[in-house]
């Protein structure tokens, strides 16, 4: 199918065969008994994932907090119904994250450094602006529904890649943040499509989504780095002497013995995503991501209002 600008019916025929209604789920995790250093022995792998904890709260708040925004410019119904469970999913993904802040401080690592640059980041140079309604104030507001698609592709891909990361469970990572990882990584897989078709419904223009692709590709880049470094850096564990250092060669060798993605795999998604033939339904697992939220502990906890 040919997505090439904002369709009025839009771009659903792809999806039609794995779609499935979104709903927020109600989870519950206990961080009581999870260690700082949760993949036993290797404090790189467990930072660079840490660094999730702190990015995406904050990054999820505005997906919320533009998508609320844009809902009026949503001229379909089912897509409209998909953007409100959307919603819903995110802010619970922001609240799950937020959550394992207190347990690293209390391990002490204090994060708030780099969470105050990361808010600094969404509420300030990607906030609302000033501008006066009309032109401006739209584009500005596509600008970031564009943003949004594009770190989407990413948190899907992530998402992805968790759910089939066996390596980590066999080199016993602590089950809880397991479950929060993939739990999350499940429901990014299930909703992976949204962004995508609100980005074609309301804009669909090639050269916004490569040239956001870029943007938020660096800016992924570069904060991912940033935040493992000061992870490292802060680390209470770390033996005195021991090394510190967060490389980009220890990510590749991680990558290559599967517990963090490989740096190949990561590359062969942005000709993916640049393909003007892309749809996300072409990547990851609906099945798949519906049986883990089937299976996942804390999706299934009964909770004061029950798991769902």
């Amino acid at each position: 199918m040919s997505h090439t600008h904002a369709a009025e019916d839009g771009p659903f025929d792809v999806q039609d065969r794995d779609r499935v209604e979104l709903k927020a789920r109600k989870v519950s995790f206990d961080w009581a008994d999870t260690p700082l250093h949760w993949v036993p022995g290797d404090p790189f792998t467990t930072h660079t994932i840490n660094v999730l904890h702190l990015l995406l709260p904050a990054g999820e708040r505005w997906f919320v907090h533009v998508y609320r925004q844009v809902l009026p410019y949503i001229r379909d119904e089912r897509l409209h119904a998909d953007v409100i469970g959307f919603i819903g999913q995110e802010a619970m993904h922001a609240q799950a994250h937020d959550d394992v802040l207190p347990q690293l401080r209390r391990l002490g690592l204090d994060p708030t450094p780099y969470t105050a640059e990361v808010d600094w980041l969404f509420e300030k140079l990607l906030g609302d602006r000033a501008l006066p309604p009309g032109k401006a104030r739209r584009w500005w507001l596509m600008e970031r529904v564009a943003l949004i698609a594009a770190i989407e592709h990413y948190t899907a891909f992530l998402g992805d890649w968790v759910l089939n990361a066996e390596e980590l469970d066999r080199r016993g990572a602590d089950p809880m943040m397991l479950d929060l990882l993939r739990w999350h990584g499940a429901e990014e897989v299930e909703h992976r499509s949204v962004a995508f078709d609100l980005f074609m419904h309301v804009d669909g223009g090639y050269r916004r989504r490569a040239r956001t692709w870029a943007t938020a590709f660096a800016a992924l880049v570069f904060l991912w780095q940033r935040g493992t470094r000061f992870f490292m850096a802060n680390d209470p564990a770390l033996p005195a002497g021991s090394s510190r250092r967060a490389t980009v060669g220890d990510f590749v060798r991680r990558g290559r013995q599967g517990v963090l993605p490989s740096t190949p795999a990561m590359l062969r998604s942005i000709p993916t995503y640049l393909s003007r033939s892309y749809h996300p339904s072409q990547e990851g697992s609906t099945a798949q991501a519906v049986a883990y939220l089937a299976s996942s502990p804390a999706a299934n906890a009964p909770g004061p209002e029950g798991a769902r």
